[in-house]
Parts: C-alpha cells; sequence; structure tokens
C-alpha cells in the first residue's frame, strides 16, 4: 500500500486556500502589527516605562520568526489544518488572557509568547499549505496571502481604537480575541492535498524501506558479527543452566534431538536474528542522523562563508532593529510632539500599513523586471528608509508624520522582494536553509528594536536620539551589503583562487613522478 498525493491544482479548491490563508493572516497578525494603539494604553495603565512596555509588541513580533524552525517542523509533522486550528486557540486565548492582566509581566508571556507563538505557527502552515496548492501560479498566491497582514494592520488599527473608546481597554482584547476565533472556521477548511484514505505512516514506512534494506546491504558481516555475540551469549547461558540441572553435557544432544527443542532452537534463532537486525539499524540510523548533522553544521559554515549572505544577515537584522520600531511608537510619537488629536484624519499605523501592502505589491512588480537588480534594490529601500527614519524627529506635524509613516510603511514592503535577494544570493537549493537562519535574524532584530528606542526616550525623554539611531542601523546594514554586493569584490574572488589550483596539480604531479 502507498500513498498517493494529488497534483497541484494551480486552481479550484486552491483559490479557497489563499481566501482563508489571506483571512488567517489578517485575523492572527491585525492586533500584533496595530500594537502601537494598545502600547498607548499600557503606557497609562501600568505607568511603567517605554522600554519596558515595548517588550510587549516586540515579542508578539519576534517570538514567531525566532521559533520559525520549530513552527516548520509542527506543520511538516502534524499537517497545516491540525496546526491552525491549535494556533487559533492560542491566539484567541492569548487576546482574551491580556484582557486580565494584572501587571506588564503577565503580557509578556500572555501577549508576547503565546499570541506570537501563535503567530508564527499560522504564518508557517498558511504559507506550506499555498505552496502544496500551487506551482505555476505559487509567486501570485503568495503575494495575496501575505497582504492579509498589511490588511489586518490598516483596519486594526482602527478598529481597536473605537473598541477602546467604547468598551475599554479589557473589552477591546476580548473582542478582538473572539474575533480570532474565525481562524478555527479558516483552518477546517484547509483540505490537505494528500488523499485521506490511507494513513501518513504507510508512507514513512514505504519511504524508510529502500534506506532500510540498503542498510543492511552494505555491511553484511557487522549483522553477523551481532548475531555471533548474541549466539555466544545465550549459548553459553543455556550450557551454564543445563549444567547446573543435570551436572551432565550430554543432556544437551539429547535435547537438540527432540522436535519441540528443535522447534524452540528454530524460534530463538529468529528471534537472535531479528534482535541483531534492529541493533544493527538503530546503529546506521544513529550514524545517518549524526551524518546530516553535521552536513547541516557544514552547509551553514558554507553559507556564513559567502560575503553577501554574511552582509545580507546583518542587514536584515540591524534592518529590523531601526525599521520596525516606527509601526509600534508612531501613534506615541505624535503624542509625544503634542499633535492635536482632532488633526488625527487616520492613525498613523493605518496608514503604515496600507502603504506596506502597496510596497509588497509594487516592489513585488518591480523585482520581476530583468533589467532591475533586486539585490541593488533591496539596498536602495534600505538607504531610503534610514534618511526617512532621521527625518521624523523633525516632523512636528501631522501632515509630516503621515508622509513619513507612507515612505517607511511603502519601503517596509521589501519583505517581498527579499525571498528574490537571498535565492540570487544562496541559489534556489539552499534557499530554505538560508532563509530560517535569516528569519532567525530578523526575529531576534523585531524583539530588540523597540525596547531599544524605548530606552532611549526613558534616558533622553525625547524620540530624537532613538530615531536617529534606528536610521543609523538600518543605514550602516544597507552599506555593509551594498559593499559586500559590488561587482569588484566577485571578480577580486575569481582572480585570487586561480594559483591555488596550479599550484596543487603540480605537487600532485611531482608526488606521482616520484613514486
Amino acid at each position: 500500500m502507498t500513498m498517493e498525493f494529488k497534483r497541484s491544482p494551480d486552481g479550484g479548491w486552491g483559490w479557497v486556500i489563499v481566501l482563508v490563508s489571506f483571512v488567517t493572516q489578517f485575523l492572527c497578525y491585525g492586533s500584533p502589527l496595530a500594537v502601537g494603539v494598545l502600547y498607548i494604553e499600557w503606557l497609562d495603565a501600568f505607568g511603567e516605562g517605554k522600554g519596558k512596555t515595548a517588550w510587549i509588541g516586540s515579542l508578539a513580533s519576534g517570538v514567531g520568526l525566532l521559533a520559525s524552525p520549530v513552527c516548520s517542523l509542527c506543520v511538516s509533522s502534524f499537517g497545516a489544518r491540525p496546526v491552525t486550528i491549535f494556533s487559533g486557540f492560542m491566539v484567541a486565548g492569548g487576546l482574551m488572557l491580556s484582557s486580565f492582566a494584572p501587571n506588564i509581566y503577565f503580557l509578556f508571556f500572555s501577549y508576547g509568547i503565546v499570541v506570537g507563538l501563535g503567530c508564527g505557527l499560522l504564518y508557517t502552515a498558511t504559507v506550506t499549505i499555498t505552496c502544496q496548492y500551487f506551482d505555476s501560479r505559487r509567486g501570485l498566491a503568495l503575494g495575496l496571502i501575505s497582504t492579509g497582514s498589511s490588511v489586518g494592520l490598516f483596519i486594526y488599527a482602527a478598529l481597536q481604537r473605537l473598541l477602546i473608546e467604547f468598551y475599554g481597554l479589557d473589552g477591546c482584547l476580548l473582542i478582538v480575541g473572539a474575533l480570532a476565533l474565525n481562524i478555527l472556521a479558516c483552518g477546517s477548511l484547509m483540505r490537505p492535498l494528500q488523499s485521506s484514505d490511507r494513513p501518513l505512516s504507510e508512507k514513512t514506512a514505504l519511504e524508510n524501506v529502500p534506506d532500510r534494506y540498503s542498510i543492511y546491504n552494505e555491511k553484511e558481516k557487522n549483522l553477523e558479527e551481532n548475531i555471533n555475540i548474541l549466539e555466544k551469549r545465550y549459548g553459553g547461558d543455556e550450557t551454564c543452566k543445563s549444567t547446573l540441572a543435570n551436572g551432565d553435557c550430554k543432556q544437551e544432544s539429547l535435547v537438540h534431538k527432540n522436535p519441540t527443542t528443535m522447534s524452540h532452537t528454530k524460534e530463538t534463532e529468529t528471534y537472535k536474528k531479528k534482535v541483531a537486525e534492529r541493533t544493527y539499524f538503530c546503529k546506521q540510523l544513529a550514524k545517518r542522523k549524526w551524518q546530516l548533522y553535521k552536513n547541516y553544521c557544514e552547509e551553514t559554515v558554507t553559507l556564513f562563508k559567502n560575503k553577501v549572505f554574511s552582509a545580507l544577515f546583518i542587514a536584515i537584522f540591524l534592518f529590523d532593529i531601526g525599521g520596525f520600531p516606527p509601526s509600534l511608537l508612531m501613534e506615541d510619537v505624535a503624542r509625544s510632539s503634542n499633535v492635536k488629536e482632532e488633526d488625527f484624519i487616520m492613525p498613523l499605523i493605518s496608514i503604515i500599513g496600507i502603504m506596506t501592502a502597496v510596497g509588497k505589491l509594487i516592489l513585488g512588480i518591480l523585482a520581476d523586471f530583468k533589467w532591475i537588480n533586486t539585490l541593488y534594490l533591496y539596498v536602495a529601500t534600505l538607504i531610503i528608509m534610514s534618511l526617512a527614519l532621521c527625518a521624523i524627529p523633525f516632523a512636528k506635524s501631522y501632515v509630516t508624520l503621515a508622509i513619513l509613516s507612507g515612505i517607511v510603511g511603502f519601503l517596509t514592503g521589501n519583505w517581498s522582494i527579499f525571498p528574490y535577494v537571498t535565492t540570487k544570493t544562496v541559489g534556489i537549493e539552499k534557499l530554505a536553509h538560508a532563509y530560517g537562519i535569516l528569519m532567525f535574524f530578523a526575529g531576534l532584530g523585531n524583539s530588540l528594536g523597540p525596547p531599544i528606542v524605548g530606552w532611549f526616550f526613558d534616558w533622553t525623554q525625547t524620540y530624537d536620539i532613538a530615531f536617529y539611531f534606528s536610521g543609523f542601523c538600518v543605514l550602516l546594514g544597507g552599506f555593509i551589503l551594498l559593499l559586500a554586493a559590488l561587482p569588484s569584490w566577485d571578480t577580486c574572488d575569481k582572480q585570487v583562487p586561480k594559483p591555488a589550483p596550479t599550484t596543487f596539480l603540480y605537487k600532485v604531479a611531482s608526488n606521482s613522478s616520484n613514486v
């Protein structure tokens, strides 16, 4: 019996998957990305410093990225549908628990860790099942579902402010948590592509059969050695027992002539052979697992030997430290700049959200043009964003803050071209490995950025130095990546190793001639 898999339909029920994945990202990321509205309320409610309070939103955005390897393992082991349903309970439960938070430390767990981990699981599940249902239209499908988080940021920023006015902070979190329960309905529609009439374990067994027999055929001597060891041990025990019972070794010959004893002997030999096979198989499996782990470490070291990849992980880390805080702190920046509430036509976080969706779409389209270097396009977004961040302290009106929020939001849409950049740097065959490492550093930057900016305010009582620091981080990451990606570096790399093969071949030739 085999496990049958259906071909990716590139449509049909796949568009339902796109719709429910869009709604899932909308519901789960809406509140964490628009946490800036809640951030102001938590500052007033608990009276803690801005740096400490900023940990809540940074954890909600960073924990899911930090735990991306665990999230991928859960989805590959249990499937997208069960993970989505379970994570829906996590997100909804975490939001509802946050309404009963007695202090800020409780919010670190309920909102930061529980909601953040649930969002990470949901992101991995939606992307995985969308990739399963689409092949030729995969880019379009992934682009559509990725806008769910941006639209969620746009709507939830205004929705949470409205709910706080009518029902207070606690009522807002309860209602938002109740809305998140709709993720369960979305998860129930994520029908797996594989046929459901045969269990998944048979697929695993079928895949392991050829490897198992190949292991046995590699070294049959080791298997025989294991059997001999068991025979010596088992035979020695039988000899001792017969000698102690009868005091005579002649009893052994009579026992072997008995048919019942002969059948028992065959069963014993079969049992010993099975034990030996299982023991040998476990040893080889352990060796294979160790070899896979060793290969993973070697591939990781090889990736970091690539100068562009090393610069890319520095750039994404610095970008998230400096580029993520505006979406969390912009509302408080406006309040610190004494902008009147009646001047607010639209929440600044909503502007960031809608422009992020526009940026993802336009930058993704630009990346498809062959005459545009995607890596240089990504560097350009970093440099321009750094200038916009440094200009925020000079903005003292709602209009200027709205313009800068729109620019920052649009450039944050460079997340849509980041996979293109990673593929260009390491190749498609190493994309999954490299992207997992980069997302870990992105999550680390997301977690550290807002608290650092908040601490700067606590020390200086102004956001000026904080945003200068943020702009410097993004600018530094952009210049490091630009220097690593310059063509002159590639030319130097190609010219330097040329003498090495000549010297190596000469030595081999001289050794062979001496022999």
